[in-house]
């Protein structure tokens, strides 16, 4: 069974602006992707909107993520047109300070994006965003189509049933009718003045919410082993797969059927990467997922090695071959992560807090 959402990993280093640094085919092909850098299913493009305080911290976390064609800060919401930071400023024009994300459905889905929205910011305070006080700094989702509505509904409701909060989630999720950019000197404010945004952001509190809220992870914690290590500790499938870029038999691997709950992690570094609540049968004979448990942990890269570029997958870190991912996936992703076991580790949940992944036990509440 496939659940909507899933998943919101909380790694306090990704708030903000951070560089990223086979032969086998898994399932069909996408259609042609961009070549370079640049990834690209090849579809038409779609934009999500939002408020979570201050645009300068909601817009940093997409500024590098992949799929993420463009991120504007700007205005929404309000009753004035073509509004001006100082008017906006005020509180009197009912605009939010707002974020619109124009990303590619096929290489990141609406759902993986409001994943890294929702851990942004305190979702329960109703008079502004920590130290901005101010009906122009609360949190909204502004959807555009009944799918995206029924995304947020969905994953409001998650966060709320989990208690990671603590308290009640007040963003509302509204129709969106108009986006207003905001001035130039707002726009990608975490690189164009870092200094500035970084101290502003630790300043407010945003940092120690978020920390105290998920959890701190270290990204030390995550890393490739030596190669000498490598070839002592993997099995030659497992090296093939994930340092020469192989692919597994599908139906002869070890989690194309595990139905058991729990978090699968990359096998070389320990990244968590997919949660069995994003599990599904995809009939492949891979295991596929929905999503991961955060899209800020995957490398998507464009792959020419076979008939047709596709979207490889790998891990952040541990620079793990991964998979691919492909636009033939249930809703309401529509994505199908196909993954080689041979990549992954799977931890069942009683062994979660034990081995370290406490901070993901809410996924299963």
């Amino acid at each position: 069974m496939v659940k909507p959402l899933l998943s919101l990993l909380v790694l306090v280093s990704l708030s903000g602006c951070v560089r990223r640094g086979d032969a086998g085919v898994e399932g069909a092909a996408l259609p042609a992707a961009a070549g370079g850098a640049a990834v690209s299913g090849g579809g038409g493009l779609e934009t999500a909107t939002f408020a979570g305080g201050c645009f300068w911290c909601i817009d940093a976390p997409f500024e590098d993520l992949d799929g993420v064609r463009k991120v504007v800060s700007g205005y929404s919401g309000g009753n004035v047109r073509n509004p001006t930071y100082e008017q906006v400023s005020t509180g009197s024009t009912g605009h939010l300070e707002t974020v619109q994300v124009t990303f590619d459905p096929q290489v990141i889905s609406y759902a993986e994006v409001l994943d890294v929205y929702w851990r942004e910011f305190d979702p329960t305070d109703a008079g502004g965003s920590f130290y901005d006080r101010g009906s122009q700094y609360v949190s909204a989702i502004f959807y555009r189509n009944g799918t995206q509505r029924a995304i947020a509904e969905a994953t409001k409701e998650l966060l709320g049933r989990s208690g990671v909060f603590g308290a009640p989630i007040i963003t509302k999720i509204v129709p969106f009718e108009t986006f207003y950019p905001a001035e130039d000197y707002h726009q990608h404010y975490c690189r164009t003045n870092a200094d500035h945004y970084q101290s502003y952001r630790t300043g407010s509190g945003r940092d120690a919410y978020i920390a105290g809220t998920w959890g701190k992870t270290a990204w030390s914690d995550f890393s490739k082993p030596p190669e000498a290590e490598l070839r002592k500790r993997l099995t030659p499938l497992q090296y093939q797969v994930t340092q020469q870029d192989g692919t597994e038999k599908p139906f002869d691997n070890e989690y194309d059927e595990n139905k058991r709950a729990g978090i699968y992690v990359d096998l070389v570094s320990g990244e968590p990467l997919f949660s069995s609540t994003d599990k599904f049968d995809s009939g492949t004979g891979w295991p596929s997922f929905t999503k991961p448990i955060d899209p800020r942990m995957l490398v998507k890269k464009a792959d020419s090695s076979a008939e047709e570029t596709r979207v490889e997958v790998r891990s952040r870190y541990g620079d793990s071959h991964l998979g691919h991912v492909f636009y033939d996936g249930p809703p309401p992703t529509r994505l199908r992560y196909c993954m080689n076991s041979a990549s992954l580790r799977f931890i069942p949940v009683d062994d979660m807090k034990k081995e370290g992944y406490g901070n993901f036990l809410w996924l299963f509440r």
